[in-house]
């Protein structure tokens, strides 16, 4: 047979090609997009502060790759599993077919870079990865489209009306700087104690638990009214440690106090973006690893973070200097506003195992945050030109993927 589904042996015999190279090859594409994604996808969330001289260039890039990585290992499995088995019924994604899908979401994130309109890497990777597996014979998963499809439609809107709600309570002359920031801090330590981690102790039949929640077993709290009434103590606790602790920065001077929150704000959402990207380059691994080599997930999300790693800490400072240029002249308000909902959204992604774009965040709470000040500060026509080139990348991806699976099992079956 030289269709394809005959391609083990087709390889082996057309290239000379054994089962552990297809797996280095499709590793190594893998790692390659990882790189990618820690080198391009993770400088926002620093920019702010760079920008604002709370902390130095190279600094950051190194925070972020130690950040992003952790954040690859302990919340990248459920994204990973979505882009792996969840966009395709009916087949398994094997070394080929996982080299096609990432080579095709490459190939579109550097068109993107060459032709100066940003390529969202979910919509490049997701699409290259239904080609492919409808290249393979699979049947679409329509439940799962329509899913990530509301939330990707849902992001705009969200983000851009959270900056603009954040970035109106910056603006308040009512709201001192030193209740608005720690404000924000307090949201954002709320949510930080509700974040599902690997490494934090889960309860039977889960992978995954927050602090708060295993503070809740730990103190055998009862639920009142459906309501885990500890859980939600700790969150409390969380959000007002927080608040407490950016306010009397705040007091003592309202300037050290935004840098301190802009470094930590930057840290936990450089922690997000390493969760919610590294399942676009390991996601299409999902089979090869967990089911043809029988390794634990963790190792998979390992070569992931690595990648993530080395490209943050040596393709994001040229690019830190760039966008923190960028956010300089936004200004610390209209920063802080488009970074709170990114992490937010990111978060919520991650929970639901749906592949996101992070500049499609970030783009949107930028113009959320501006529309605040009376003026978006971004040309009608450039987002326009943006969104239908976000369109163009994930209908076009299919068709790429689909048929560079195709070429590849035709030459390789001949």
């Amino acid at each position: 047979m030289n269709g394809p589904g005959s391609l083990g042996v087709a390889l082996v015999s057309a290239l000379g090609l054994g089962f552990w190279a297809l797996v280095a090859i499709a590793t190594l594409t893998g790692l390659a997009t990882a790189w990618a994604l820690g080198a391009n996808s993770n400088s926002p969330p620093f920019a702010p502060a760079i920008g604002a001289n709370a902390i130095s260039t190279m600094r950051a890039a190194f925070l972020i790759g130690i950040l992003a990585a952790l954040g690859a290992l302990t919340q990248g499995g459920s994204i990973s599993e979505t882009v792996g088995s969840g966009l395709i019924n009916g087949v398994a994604i094997g070394s080929l077919a996982a080299t096609a899908g990432l080579l095709t979401a490459t190939l579109f994130m550097g068109f993107g870079v060459y032709s100066g309109y940003p390529v969202p890497a979910a919509f490049a990777t997701t699409g290259a990865m239904v080609g492919v597996g409808l290249s393979l014979g699979g049947t679409p998963a329509f439940d799962t489209y329509r899913r990530i499809a509301t939330f990707w439609l849902l992001v705009p809107p969200v983000s851009g009306g959270l900056a603009y709600l954040t970035a109106t309570l910056l603006r308040r002359d009512d709201v001192p700087e030193t209740v608005g920031i720690p404000l924000l801090a307090g949201l954002v330590g709320g949510i930080v104690a509700n974040v599902e981690l690997s490494i934090v102790p889960a309860a039977p039949g889960e992978t995954a638990s927050s602090l708060a929640a295993f503070g809740s077993r730990l103190l055998g709290s009862p639920t009142v009214g459906g309501v885990d009434s500890a859980a939600v103590a700790l969150t409390l606790l969380a959000a007002a440690a927080s608040f407490r602790f950016i306010r009397r920065r705040t007091q003592a001077s309202v300037d050290r106090g935004v840098r301190t929150f802009l470094v930590a704000l930057g840290s936990v959402v450089a922690f997000s973006s390493g969760g919610s990207q590294v399942g676009l380059a390991t996601g299409p691994l999902e089979n090869l690893y967990g089911t043809e080599l029988g390794l634990p997930g963790i190792a998979l999300l390992a070569i992931g973070a690595v990648g993530i790693l080395g490209g943050a800490w040596m393709g994001s400072p040229r690019l830190l200097q760039a966008t923190s240029r960028e956010y300089a002249q936004l200004g610390i308000r209209r920063s802080i506003a488009a970074l709170v909902p990114g992490f937010v959204i990111a978060q919520s992604a991650i929970a639901l195992g749906i592949p996101i774009s992070f500049n499609n965040i970030i783009i949107s709470g930028v113009i959320g945050g501006g529309l605040a000040g009376g003026s978006a500060g971004v040309s009608r026509r450039k987002i326009g030109v943006t969104l239908l080139f976000w369109v163009l990348t994930l209908v076009a991806s299919v068709g790429v993927g689909f048929g560079l699976y195709r070429l590849f099992a035709a030459v390789l079956g001949g």
